[in-house]
C-alpha cells in the first residue's frame, strides 16, 4: 500500500531580520554572514507568532490545499519545538483541536531540528501497522531564533535560527509523491554539548541565572565539539541520504533534488558535490535562515514553485538535530 504527500503548508512570518542588523549586534562583518554562513536575512516571530500557532497556520494552509476535510484526519503528530506557548503543554492535542480534526488523536515528537524528517517516518511505519491510521498530519512551528546572545561567539554557528512553522499531510493509498524509505542516525557522544543551560531540573531559572544569560543556547565545549563533529558531520550527512536511497531501491545517480537544511555555505556545497548535485537541484534558504525543522517543506515548496521538482523526480529530504542526529527520507514525486 502506498502512502504518498497530499499537499504541505508553509508559514513564515512577516518581520525579518538582516544580515547587517546582526552584524552590528555580533560584530562579525556583514559580508561573512551573507557569504560563509550563508544567508542574507532571516524570518523573526511577532507578537502573534507562538510556536504552536505558526504549526496551525501551516496546517490550515495545507488542508486548503490539499482539499482535506479535518474530519477526515486520524492522527496529528506535532513536530513543532518545545519551546512553545507554555512549558509541559502536549502542544499537538491544541493543534489537533485548533484545525477540527476531531476523530483523531494526537501527540508530540522531538528530535530538535531533525523532527520532521523524523516523523515522517514514524507516521508511515504507523500507517504501515495500524489499519485504523489511514492520514496524518504533521505540522509544527519553531523559534529557536529566541535563544541566540549575539555577543557570544560559541554560538555563532547558529545565529541562523529563525522562525515560521511547516506541515505535510500523508495518505494511506495516495498514488501521488509516494514516501519511500527512510534512514537515521543518531550520536550521544554530542548530547550534552549544546543546551540552554538554565531553566531544567540541573539548573532552575533564577534571578542569577537569567543575569548570567544561561537561558540562551550555549555551546559547552566549542573546541572539542569542533574536532569530533568535522570527523562525523559530512559522513554522517551523506550516509543517511545513501542509505535511504538504497532502501529505496535508488543510488546516488537517481536523485534528482535535495531538500536540505540551512548550514554554511561550503558545508552545502559539499553535499551536493558528493552526489553530483547542481545549485538547480536545491534551494539554498539565504533568505530564510534556519527554520529548524521545517526547511525541508519550505525546500520541497520552493522547489515545486521553482520548477526545479517535477513529476517522476526522486527527492531527498536530509536533516540534522544538535544531540546529534541525522535523517533522511526519500520521495518519488508525482
Amino acid at each position: 500500500m502506498k502512502i504518498g504527500i497530499v499537499s504541505t503548508g508553509v508559514y513564515i512570518p512577516q518581520h525579518f531580520q538582516t544580515a547587517a542588523e546582526i552584524s552590528a549586534a555580533s560584530g562579525i562583518p556583514q559580508e561573512i554572514i551573507e557569504t560563509k554562513m550563508g544567508f542574507s536575512r532571516k524570518p523573526l516571530p511577532g507578537p502573534e507568532d507562538h510556536t504552536c500557532q505558526m504549526g496551525i497556520w501551516a496546517a490550515q494552509k495545507a488542508l486548503e490545499k490539499g482539499n482535506v476535510d479535518p474530519k477526515d484526519i486520524d492522527l496529528v503528530i506535532y513536530i513543532g519545538e518545545e519551546h512553545k506557548e507554555y512549558p509541559l503543554w502536549t502542544a499537538g492535542i491544541k493543534l489537533q483541536e485548533a484545525v477540527g480534526a476531531v476523530n483523531a488523536w494526537a501527540f508530540d515528537v522531538q528530535q530538535r531540528c531533525g523532527t520532521m524528517v523524523m516523523a515522517l517516518k514514524i507516521a508511515k511505519d504507523m500507517m504501515t501497522a495500524d489499519p485504523d491510521v489511514n492520514t496524518v498530519l504533521l505540522a509544527g512551528g519553531y523559534r529557536n531564533s529566541d535563544f541566540i546572545d549575539y555577543t557570544n561567539p560559541r554560538t555563532r554557528f547558529m545565529y541562523n535560527l529563525a522562525a515560521g512553522g511547516g506541515a505535510v499531510i500523508l495518505k494511506k493509498g495516495h498514488e501521488q509523491n509516494e514516501l519511500l524509505a527512510s534512514h537515521i542516525i543518531t550520536d550521544g557522544s554530542f548530547s550534552e554539548d549544546v543546551a540552554v543551560v538554565a531553566g531544567g531540573t540541573k539548573n532552575p531559572i533564577t534571578a542569577e541565572a537569567i543575569e548570567n544569560r544561561l537561558n540562551y543556547l550555549d555551546v559547552m565545549d566549542p573546541e572539542g565539539m569542533k574536532q569530533r563533529l568535522e570527523q562525523k558531520s559530512m559522513q554522517n550527512f551523506t550516509r543517511v541520504i545513501e542509505r535511504a536511497l538504497e532502501k529505496s531501491g535508488y543510488g546516488n545517480e537517481d536523485l534528482d533534488y535535495l531538500a536540505i537544511l540551512h548550514m554554511k555555505r561550503s558545508a552545502h556545497d559539499y553535499v551536493l558535490k558528493h552526489f553530483g548535485l547542481t545549485d538547480d537541484q536545491t534551494y539554498y534558504l539565504s533568505e530564510y535562515g534556519h527554520i529548524g525543522q521545517i526547511d525541508q517543506i519550505l525546500s520541497l515548496e520552493l522547489g515545486l514553485e521553482s520548477g526545479r521538482i517535477q513529476p517522476g523526480h526522486i527527492v531527498g529530504l536530509v536533516s540534522a538535530g544538535i544531540g546529534y542526529a541525522w535523517d533522511s527520507c526519500i520521495i518519488r514525486w508525482g
